[in-house]
């Protein structure tokens, strides 16, 4: 019995290093290099802001978490309807990040909808060479009405 709660101890110790080196690993700055929405019915993968959307996310030692993703080919908006428009082009929030489980979890302060406010965000995540790919789980998007959609974001570290 002492030794299988040794190993269990053992396994819980390793699995917290692997997570604090993936949050190492995520601290920094990262530029965007795509944006798909999947449906949650038909699957279907969408790159709703266009093919070459723009954008950084900031990952701080001290565990800020800050994104902004704008679509592409976005005009200066001259009225209320294109600034309706722009808003809906876009993707902005700022909170505490942590790492727990193959997840990114962002409790967001502040956020371009301010449905977000209070909510955490959740991202499985994996890396792959210099990208950082985050999936979020299904959820209503505000930029598409409601659509049950799961985001899906690749970023690449900005040296």
């Amino acid at each position: 019995m002492k030794l299988k709660l040794m190993f269990i101890a053992v396994l819980l110790q390793c699995s917290m290093w692997v997570h604090a080196d993936d949050r190492e690993r995520i601290v920094g700055n990262w530029q965007l290099v795509s944006v798909l929405y999947e449906d949650a019915v038909t699957k279907e993968r969408t790159p709703v802001l266009g093919e070459h959307p723009k954008g950084y996310q900031i990952a701080t030692q001290s565990g800020r978490w800050l994104a902004l993703v704008t679509g592409e080919g976005r005009a200066v908006p001259t009225n209320d309807l294109e600034r309706s428009n722009a808003l809906r082009s876009m993707i902005s929030y700022t909170g505490h990040f942590r790492v727990e489980d193959g997840h990114v979890i962002t409790k967001v302060e502040a956020a371009w909808n301010e449905s977000w406010v209070g909510t955490e965000q959740i991202r499985a995540y994996r890396f792959e060479g210099d990208l950082l790919h985050l999936e979020s789980p299904p959820q209503p998007h505000p930029n598409i009405g409601g659509r049950m959609v799961r985001i899906i974001v690749t970023w690449k570290r900005d040296p």
